[in-house]
């Protein structure tokens, strides 16, 4: 067949000798025509033959010479069954290269295969020596299978006029991404770059060994449990039982240190899932079996402490009603923790009259008050966000040790505000030269303001460390109560601070911290944790930073959920090895997280519990789908 349809075979010869029998047929038909009758009609005489006659309508009677003019049917379908999904074609170049970029893996795809393949599919394409390479669907693409212009009124017409497409006129071909080799060592499937190219009409397969999808993936096959394989939204499935791929985050020391050191970022907008995932994770820390080895030798649960500006992770205390056997059997053949953490504790901040409601929890609730002591450790706590380098080194290089001196190391903040308001010490300072009486004053006017959080009517956390930090137990700070946001920033910090300085210290006070692995989770943390120009602020970064930094040596990890990640300052934002991210619409946030571009570009449109993990450390990025239902009790009545 060519361009020019049925009339690709013309011969002026032939056709000039075709043309002239034509016309003595047409003769001899005319001749044999009867003439009109009487209503000016023509009745063809033949037709009238064939229809009165029996002989001429019977089949019998033609039988042998019908059959001779019949095609014989023959079958275009190849002997055999297919195996896989496609094979690998070479019609527009079959090349691997260092710069991806420049590599060129095609597949096409059969008919019957093409409705249940989708971008982010997994595929696996064997070498002739029992090697594998493990790739990934990046484009789908449909393409004429013949030379046509099907931009014409007729095709448009046609397709308008009829309920699908014909397949067999197109081809269906998918980009692939090479994303590893797989090989066999011993008996130990492994995994290495991409170093050679699949040999042309290779056939493809969907990935559905789940050992194959591990390796080629690089997914650890214990740890932390995050969640379950997903593409575009639903989950890979194989043929094994649990057909469901389980994802993990590594969790000992036998490939490098546990993840949950290397710090954990979950980002997601109101409404993603984002609690309720956090709430799944810190499930798998808290697990009975769930051990960190320390310097000494000892092997210890991990104590949680979390931040909670929204009161709701106390609530980890009990069961989740809605979790029943079935689901439960589930988790359990996939090695999942879930229920209530007896262990749990709401330490509650003793701020001026606001009253803290636990309605919603059964957990034992312990009252506390931050003791200004604690400033001298870390002055930044009364700077506020006002107070500039000069007036800050005021306060640190001159006020607070003259009043510790003066006062004594256990003062309270009243006394300090005693000690700021004598005129006799504002003229001394000011004639000597060390504080000029107009940085003085700003420095008074920043430090006034926090009489009702300092020095309450319960019990120091400083005299709660061993009750606040328990291995394998769940502190929860609540802070929704405290519609002061300036007091909820200090107390957090104070809390936080006093955590990493114990940690990080070479001679701590409190051992039970230094002693203990912690994970230290903060919720809305952009709000704490922001890149800003005042001294605070310079002060809280710093501290976290190291901490980050220091993590892995000192058990220390940190746990960040946040919903505008963009706000949180660089310096801590590059300490994070393990991001989770959930649906998010702001476009700054989305690029904030710096996750591959492929998965950024879904980040939109995820549903709730949906998630992409980026963790180099762990696996390659993927797409996970969180459990349907939380760990423990979630949501109010």
């Amino acid at each position: 067949m060519t361009d020019l349809g049925d009339f690709g075979d013309f011969d002026a010869d032939s056709d000039a000798d075709s043309e002239a029998a034509d016309e003595a047929t047409g003769a001899n038909a005319s001749a044999s025509a009867s003439p009109p009758d009487s209503d000016g009609m023509h009745t063809d005489a033949s037709t009238n033959a064939t229809s009165t006659s029996p002989a001429a309508s019977s089949p019998e009677s033609n039988g042998d010479a019908g059959a001779g003019d019949e095609f014989e049917p023959t079958s275009v379908e190849p002997r055999g069954e297919d195996v896989g999904i496609g094979a690998i074609c070479v019609s527009q170049g079959l090349r691997i290269a260092e710069d991806g970029d420049e590599t060129s893996l095609r597949a096409y795809i059969t008919r019957g295969n093409r409705s249940s393949i989708r971008i982010g599919s997994y595929l696996v394409a064997p070498y002739p020596d029992g090697e594998t390479l493990f790739c990934r669907i990046t484009g789908l693409e449909y393409a004429q299978q013949y030379h046509a212009d099907d931009a014409t009124e007729i095709h448009a017409r046609r397709a308008m006029r009829t309920d699908g497409v014909e397949e067999a006129d197109y081809k269906f071909v998918a980009e692939l991404e090479p994303v590893a080799v797989l090989y066999d060592d011993d008996g130990e499937l492994k995994r290495r770059m991409t170093d050679r190219v699949p040999k042309p009409q290779t056939v493809v397969e969907q990935a559905t060994d789940s050992e194959e999808i591990k390796t080629g993936l690089k997914m650890p096959e214990d740890g932390v449990f995050l969640g379950h394989l997903s593409v575009g939204g639903e989950k890979v499935k194989t043929a094994a039982s649990p057909p469901t791929i389980d994802y993990r985050l590594k969790d000992d020391y036998d490939s490098g240190d546990p993840l949950v050191f290397r710090h954990t970022l979950i980002a997601g907008g109101t409404g993603s899932g984002k609690t309720h995932g956090a709430k799944n994770i810190l499930r798998q820390y808290l697990a009975d079996e769930r051990t960190y080895p320390m310097e000494d030798g000892r092997s210890v649960q991990p104590a949680v402490v979390q931040f909670d500006p929204q009161d709701e992770y106390a609530q980890m205390h009990d069961d989740n009603p809605d979790l029943d056997d079935e689901f439960a059997r589930r988790l359990e053949r996939e090695g999942v923790a879930y229920g209530g953490i007896d262990d749990t504790t709401a330490f509650v901040p003793k701020v001026g009259s606001a009253s803290y409601s636990a309605g919603h929890h059964r957990a034992e609730q312990v009252e506390f008050t931050i003791p200004f002591s604690m400033v001298h450790e870390n002055p930044w706590l009364v700077a506020g966000s006002g107070l500039n380098d000069n007036q800050y080194g005021a306060l640190v290089s001159v006020l607070l040790p003259r009043f510790r001196k003066q006062y004594g190391a256990d003062a309270t903040y009243e006394e300090f505000t005693t000690f700021l308001d004598d005129p006799a010490l504002r003229e001394e300072l000011d004639e000597s030269g060390r504080v000029h009486e107009a940085t003085f004053d700003a420095v008074r006017r920043r430090v006034l303001g926090f009489d009702h959080v300092f020095d309450q009517d319960a019990r120091p956390i400083t005299d709660l460390v061993h009750e606040f930090v328990r291995p394998g137990g769940l502190s929860v700070v609540p802070t929704y109560h405290i519609n002061d946001t300036r007091a909820a920033e200090t107390v957090v910090l104070a809390l936080s601070s006093l955590l990493i300085d114990q940690k990080l210290s070479n001679d701590p006070t409190y051992d039970r911290i230094k002693e203990t692995p912690l994970v230290l989770g903060m919720d809305e943390a952009h709000n704490f944790l922001t890149d800003a120009d005042s001294v605070q602020a310079g002060k809280v970064i710093t501290k976290f930073t190291e901490a980050a930094k220091q993590g892995r040596k000192e058990r220390l990890g940190l746990f960040l959920i946040t919903q505008d990640p963009q706000d949180i300052d660089d310096a801590v934002f590059k300490q994070i090895n393990t991001t989770v991210v959930l649906n998010l619409g702001d476009e700054d946030a989305i690029k904030s997280v710096n996750i591959p571009s492929n998965l950024e570009s879904k980040v939109p449109y995820m549903e709730k519990g949906q998630m992409v993990v980026y963790s180099p450390d762990n696996s390659e990025p993927v797409e996970l789908i969180g459990l349907s239902k939380c760990l423990t009790r979630h949501g109010r009545d």
